[in-house]
């Protein structure tokens, strides 16, 4: 018999940390390979943790909503292999099972700080007490101060603050259980950092400026859940770093409209898969954006970052009404067949919560359809670090005016509005413009003699 260690894993290069959301597997229960052990969430995606062996959970080192660093053991499997003769010493020695055991049965955790440089390079640290980006991400986006930060007790592995103690302090903040002169607790300050509590007593906070709200009338109150709360976040963000400006035009998708209506059936029968106007308009988008490339690009500092990868994110909205973006990665390296396959495919993946955490990472530009709820047009949010996004309205019969060499006349045609929303820092006006219209055009100019 052997003792396996399950570590919370990386799933993706900005990902650090994931909140246990549930526990499939209990200690003593049996466990298959690949078998869903626990979900959890991170801000991305949720996700499912699958059994790396075969046998019974033997240990599990963390609770339900607790967040956890990545790399960290959160449960132990007995497997029914045989067990290498150098089983034990990993298993004794790990800091990471030190820790997870210590805080499991409630321990002291007199520890040296935390010096994981997987951490040290993505975080901060003040005083000697680290702070992943997350929660100074959030530190910044409520206004909370260097000192409050410092005083908040850390629940995380050596009283670091994780992403649940500060969005709980900003909660009690804003319902005014805060005290005036919030002071970190003795103990956790000594635990981890015993040279820092004269500092962190000499410090006086920042005054609170922020009145308590108050409601009046017949209201109903609604806590944000979880995901809502990073799409707020998300949101804000991207209008506070970009110079959003967006662009509108329409565009005459008729003959796109009756090719797809004419082979469907067809397509569908030969591929098994049902052709939507997605990869239609995703195809028309990487034609554009090998034209201009600064479309498929990111800005650092004073950077401009043009991507040589096309990879295209699409707004998809969840049975709970949220939304999540899933990434078709290398767009421009599949054909229609391809991207139909990627975009049912991660359509439902992401309405069943089957997403993986790396589904949604990487993507250099967004499309949105907003036409899918009867919206003509829309104004969307750069989705960050990206540069700009395209919303598609709905599609709609009108009378149109249609120029010819012989003269003008009137017909019925299917018409789609365009916007694109794009930063201003370094898409002008002209380049921005010129891109929307391009794909217009694209989509105008599409061929009814298509063939599969």
């Amino acid at each position: 018999m052997a003792l396996v260690d399950l570590v919370m894993p990386k799933m993706g290069e900005s990902i650090m940390e994931a909140t246990i959301l549930k526990w499939y597997k209990h200690p003593g229960e049996t466990v298959k390979m690949d078998e869903a052990v626990l979900e959890i969430a991170t801000d991305k995606v949720d996700s499912e943790v699958p059994s790396i062996a075969e046998g019974v959970i033997e240990e599990t080192f963390f609770n339900v909503n607790d967040v956890v660093p990545v790399g960290t053991v959160i449960a132990r499997i007995r497997s029914n292999a045989a067990e290498p003769a150098t089983t034990q010493t990993p298993v004794v020695t790990s800091p990471a099972v030190e820790v997870a055991e210590n805080r499991a049965m409630g321990h002291d955790m007199n520890h040296k700080p935390v010096t994981n440089e997987a951490y040290t390079q993505h975080g901060s640290t003040s005083g000697g007490r680290f702070y992943s980006p997350l929660v100074l991400n959030i530190a910044t986006s409520e206004g909370v101060s260097l000192s409050e930060l410092e005083a908040i007790p850390g629940t995380g592995n050596e009283g670091r603050v994780t992403k649940k103690d500060i969005l709980q302090y900003v909660a009690n903040k804003k319902a005014g259980k805060v005290s005036s002169t919030p002071v970190a607790p003795v103990h956790n300050v000594q635990e981890t950092t015993p040279t820092i509590l004269p500092q962190v007593r000499q410090v006086q906070p920042e005054p609170e400026h922020r009145p308590i709200q108050t409601y009046s009338g017949n209201v109903e109150i609604i806590e944000m859940d979880r995901m809502r709360k990073l799409i707020s976040d998300h949101m804000v963000r991207s209008k506070q770093t970009s110079a959003h400006v967006t662009s509108f035009t329409e565009t005459d998708v008729t003959n796109m409209v009756q090719w797809r209506d004419k082979v469907k059936k067809e397509f569908e029968k030969q591929e098994g898969e049902k052709l939507t106007f997605t990869p239609l308009f995703i195809e028309a988008i990487i034609r554009c954006i090998k034209k201009y490339p600064w479309l498929n690009s990111s800005v650092d500092g004073d950077k401009l970052i043009v991507k040589k990868d096309i990879n295209i994110g699409m707004a998809t909205a969840l049975p709970t009404g949220n939304l999540i973006v899933p990434v078709i990665r290398n767009a421009d390296q599949l054909n229609l067949v391809g991207l139909t396959r990627q975009v049912n495919s991660l359509s439902h993946a992401a309405r069943n919560n089957r997403l993986r955490p790396d589904d949604t990472q990487g993507g250099t530009f967004t499309l949105t359809n907003v036409g899918t709820f009867g919206s003509l047009m829309g104004t969307p949010i750069i989705n960050q670090p990206q540069v700009a996004i395209l919303a598609t309205g709905v599609i709609k019969k009108r009378p149109v005016v249609i120029e010819t060499e012989q003269g003008d006349f009137i017909a019925i045609r299917h018409m789609m509005y365009l916007s694109l929303s794009y930063d201003h820092r370094i898409i002008d006006g002209a380049l921005g413009s010129t891109f929307l219209n391009a794909v217009a055009k694209e989509l105008e100019n599409f061929s009814i003699e298509r063939t599969l």
